[in-house]
């Protein structure tokens, strides 16, 4: 079986680069197009919800300027006994993300949105991820920060970086902890013929 084969153009409503890794690696050709909507205009909801709003906001934003083509918008938290962390803004910030997360098992939710605005077709869903930590010691914290991964990623770490010496294991999609859950976006695009499997004879 080849790779699938792009029917309608296809954008990806984001800049992230282990997004776009994610997409190139299932063999999926796309543009990148980033929304520029103001995330803080979202209200904070049940973590789920609100996750899937941000996404749903973001593919709404470049699908209303690109009609014609398909968009895929995302968004990922993490999520702590209850708590939603963020990007760390600073060492602190980080040091005390890392901590919280030390030991205990956090999810990982990611909302995503698939939608063409010419047919009015929109489909969005929270994939949901447990991951495990190991313990932490002060000086594998130090010396993670100090690599400077931490700070453009939600819940201070990356999975598919430096950052998986942390995770001791995990429940649930991989790809979704990286910021994206390829299974279910391939899946929807291949009901929707948006992508299609074809085999040289």
């Amino acid at each position: 079986m080849k790779k699938p084969a792009t029917g309608p153009g296809l954008i990806l409503a984001s800049k992230s680069p282990r997004r776009c890794y994610l997409l190139e690696q299932a063999g999926i050709e796309f543009s990148v197009i980033p929304s520029s909507f103001d995330e803080n205009s979202v209200k904070l909801s049940s973590p789920d919800i609100y996750v899937r709003q941000l996404a749903e906001s973001k593919a709404g934003d470049i699908s209303e300027q690109y009609p014609d083509s398909w968009v895929i918008g995302a968004d990922t938290i993490v999520l702590i006994d209850g708590t939603i962390l963020g990007k760390p803004g600073s060492s602190t910030e980080a040091r005390t993300m890392l901590k919280s997360l030390s030991g205990k098992t956090h999810q990982v939710l990611t909302g995503y949105c698939i939608c063409c605005h010419r047919i009015g077709r929109l489909f969005s869903e929270t994939v949901k991820t447990e991951v495990r930590f190991k313990k932490l010691t002060e000086k594998e914290i130090d010396w993670y920060i100090n690599s400077g991964e931490p700070f453009d990623k939600a819940g201070a770490y990356g999975i598919q970086g430096i950052g998986m010496f942390l995770v001791r294991r995990i429940n649930g999609s991989y790809t979704n902890v990286v910021g994206l859950p390829v299974c279910e976006i391939v899946e929807y695009l291949i009901k929707e013929n948006v992508l299609r499997l074809t085999i040289d004879d």
